[in-house]
């Protein structure tokens, strides 16, 4: 078998998970339109706490296609979306094939990182092609590449009628995960090993117990998180739930009309207390600025 040959048979596999997550990909898009159309033509009722006076199908479909990096935008971070939605049966059919498409997407990119994880890059570039309605809109809109994240994430559904719903912001701080000396040097190896800022911390590593542990600390991003109230005890005798919600609630609604809701404030709370209190077992500088690691007190 030639060079050639043998490259287009390795890559062969490569390129069909790239296949699947592009089918993957056309259905979250087709859908997203087809649960919008199902809300639109169930007439029901959607609140947003971005737009107070009012949403309409237009705003639905625009906060569910919302799978965009904006110019400047850090790649860890995501947009929300707070607001609750209205659904009856269908829709609620919809949403859930939505969300399955949602799921098998992630499981394949999941693949591709493994297996084949320079196509990531090109997944980012070329998927919005597939679609020239949106690929028009993101010209001249600031939005380039595809934002897995915000593309695989879940839509939020309530599995049963809800009497009331409780918004509140959720902030826990920062994470604060333990790592050995001979992980964090794996890590800095792992970047530009020949840049001089990597080299000075390797060297700074290198003059500490093998044995120390050291923290890394990752600051979590506030969260919206929905308390709901169901109307009629589960059939596991729960009659609430805590849910994390970055896109529109969907909440079953034979009524006609959207639970008791109460608006958060606009803007999260300053940092908890509890987790300055864990901050304060560290040292004050940062011992790996690279990896975000701090030593321990001695």
């Amino acid at each position: 078998m030639t060079e050639d040959a043998m490259s287009a048979h390795i890559a062969t596999p490569a390129y069909r998970l790239l296949a699947e997550l592009e089918r993957h990909f056309d259905h979250i898009v087709e859908g997203v339109e087809e649960m919008v159309d199902a809300w639109q033509a169930s007439g029901l009722p959607a609140w947003s706490f971005d737009q107070p006076q009012g949403v309409d199908a237009k705003w639905l479909k625009h906060v569910l296609s919302d799978v965009w990096y904006e110019d400047g935008q850090d790649g860890r971070a995501t947009r929300s979306h707070i607001g609750l939605v209205a659904v009856n049966e269908a829709t609620l059919k919809k949403a859930c094939a939505v969300n399955t498409a949602k799921a098998d997407f992630a499981k394949v990119l999941a693949d591709i990182r493994k297996e084949a994880p320079t196509l990531v890059p090109e997944i980012k570039a070329v998927i919005p092609f597939r679609h020239p309605e949106l690929h028009t809109h993101l010209k001249g809109t600031g939005l380039a590449r595809l934002h897995l994240k915000q593309c695989w994430r879940a839509l939020p559904i309530a599995e049963a009628p809800v009497a009331k719903v409780r918004l509140a912001w959720y902030s826990s701080g920062r994470s604060i995960t333990r790592l050995s000396v001979a992980e964090a040097e794996r890590r800095l190896m792992a970047l530009d090993n020949a840049a001089d800022h990597i080299r000075i911390q390797l060297k700074r590593l290198a003059g500490i117990p093998s044995q120390e542990p050291l923290a890394q600390v990752q600051r979590q991003a506030p969260l919206m998180r929905a308390n709901l109230f169901f109307a009629e005890p589960l059939a596991n005798g729960k009659t609430r739930r805590a849910l994390n919600v970055a896109l529109p609630l969907l909440v079953p609604c034979p009524s006609g009309k959207l639970p008791d809701h109460n608006i958060p404030p606009s803007s999260p709370p300053v940092e908890r207390k509890r987790a300055r209190r864990s901050d304060e077992r560290l040292e004050d500088e940062m011992f790996l600025p690279s990896l975000r690691v701090y030593r321990y007190r001695q």
